[in-house]
């Protein structure tokens, strides 16, 4: 979209947060770069440039705005709803990648050369594999310096940075202020705000609109014992990290997330946030997802009555699938309960500062070991299961966020028991992808029989061709019509099952 200097200049002018994330607005004369929604006087048209990425402007010498804060926007939803070698790698790289592995690392999980990695995101992005990492470090060190009271020393290595030298430099060159004037800023700013030992504490942005009650009413109904949980208006769950384990408390709000993490290493913090992001949806363009489902005129009234649905998703791709299998054919309750089974035999136990969270669910690798007969299961999905969990344990089936759908869709399809409602939920939901449908599904036929709709699953797919590529949307909105908890935030009125 940068590329459309008419189009950015009337989102900058209008200050139109819609289009954060999108772009990002240089200024020549004063070489700062903005968000699109900066509350500042818009320069004049012949001082802007538009650039792909945060990492872009870095790159060409131009620093953050101090008002609007433009390394915070909400990531550009470009690459959550694509499947290729540049959105793949954009996944990769917010999810630490290439601080753990190198870019020669990001190459391989691709299939291409690091020159080709390199080619094709600075073709998009402005700005290679390096910049982007860097640009992201800059932003953990920035929350770090910011919401902790830790050393700057230690700040430094959990953002990344291989010597305060360079933390201390990347920190003046991005944000004009050195790391001790930062914090002098933020202590300033947040006087009055309680900090919880040992935790960190930030607020996740998104476009608006976002309705929170199909997203954490599905997150909290469907909770593993254990692993997640729903407390105090937010929803709770541990995490497996590269580096150690986490605990997030997620709470929704009108205009931000709240996010409270406490981890066991500080350098899982970029990795912890991006995979909330994830499981949140929280960089989809809700506009343009319900702008296309609006063009249904049967679909239309459920998207007027609470716009801004998103898809909730999963902080681990092997951890869903496992729940899938286990869900297939029974009640959220039922699925639930095998859940907690495994969690109880298998799981790895988890200090959780506030109590009440008490496993990691079970590594594929953890999974490998048990013994089908002790599963309280039939036959057909016991063998379903075991041959999934060998799958993902040897490597055979790599499922995440890089995952190539139409690849992956294909290797689900091959093992025993997967239909097309198991395959379609795990596309949905574990890998990410937005078009992903589930004519099948006994909640979307009722829906669909109740609007108009046909409820078959070959005529509904064929209806359903005019809401691509937000078909995944389109469920959402479809099982909304039921008064499942799952689309409800809990309460007394709608506890969870």
């Amino acid at each position: 979209m940068h590329t459309d200097t008419e189009r950015c200049v009337r989102a900058v002018q209008s200050k139109d947060a819609r289009f954060d994330g999108w772009f990002f607005t240089a200024v020549l004369t004063t070489r700062i770069y903005c968000r699109p929604s900066c509350p500042a006087v818009p320069p004049k048209v012949e001082n802007m440039t538009f650039l792909p990425s945060a990492a872009a402007c870095q790159q060409a010498g131009f620093r953050a705005c101090k008002r609007c804060r433009p390394d915070t926007s909400p990531g550009s939803p470009e690459w959550n709803a694509r499947a290729d070698a540049v959105a793949r790698a954009m996944r990769l790289i917010q999810d630490g990648v290439v601080d753990r592995e190198g870019v020669p690392g990001l190459a391989t999980r691709l299939g291409y050369s690091t020159r080709q990695v390199e080619r094709q995101l600075n073709a998009e992005l402005g700005a290679g594999p390096l910049a982007l990492a860097r640009a992201q470090r800059a932003q953990t060190a920035r929350l770090l310096i910011e919401t902790s009271e830790l050393p700057m020393g230690d700040v430094a290595f959990a953002a990344g940075f291989s010597s305060i030298r360079t933390f201390n430099d990347t920190v003046r060159e991005v944000f004009a202020l050195s790391p001790s004037e930062l914090r002098l800023r933020a202590e300033k700013t947040n006087r009055n705000q309680p900090r919880i030992p040992g935790t960190i504490s930030l607020r996740l942005p998104y476009r608006a609109p976002l309705n929170p009650d199909n997203l954490f009413g599905h997150l909290a109904a469907t909770a593993v014992p254990g692993v997640e949980e729903w407390r105090d208006g937010a929803y709770r769950r541990t995490l497996r990290l590269p580096y150690g384990t986490g605990v997030v408390a997620l709470t929704p709000g009108p205009d931000h997330i709240g996010c409270r993490l406490a981890l066991t290493d500080l350098r899982d913090l970029t990795i912890a946030i991006s995979r909330c992001r994830w499981m949140l949806d929280l960089d989809a363009d809700p506009e343009a997802v319900d702008e296309q489902l609006r063009t249904d005129p049967l679909l239309a009234p459920l998207v007027d009555k609470a716009p801004g649905r998103r898809v909730p998703r999963t902080v681990d791709a092997a951890e869903f699938a496992v729940r899938a299998v286990l869900g297939q054919q029974v009640s959220t309750a039922a699925a639930r309960t095998h859940a907690a089974r495994l969690v109880t035999s298998y799981g790895e136990r988890v200090e959780d500062p506030l109590g009440g969270l008490t496993h990691l669910f079970p590594s594929p690798q953890a999974l490998a070991e048990l013994d089908p007969e002790s599963l309280g299961l039939p036959r057909s999905r016991r063998t379903t299961l075991t041959t999934l969990v060998t799958a993902l344990a040897d490597g055979s089936l790599p499922l995440g966020i890089d995952s190539d759908w139409e690849a992956a869709r294909a290797q689900l399809n091959a093992l025993p028991g997967f239909g097309p409602w198991t395959t379609e939920v795990i596309a949905m939901r574990a890998l990410g992808d937005p078009d992903a449908f589930l004519p099948s599904d006994l909640g979307v036929r009722r829906a669909a029989q109740g609007l108009g709709l046909p409820s078959t699953p070959a005529a509904l797919t064929a209806k359903a061709a005019g809401w691509r590529p937000w078909r995944a949307y389109a469920v959402q909105y479809l099982w909304a019509t039921d008064a499942h908890p799952i689309n409800h935030l809990p309460s007394e009125e709608h506890p969870s099952s």
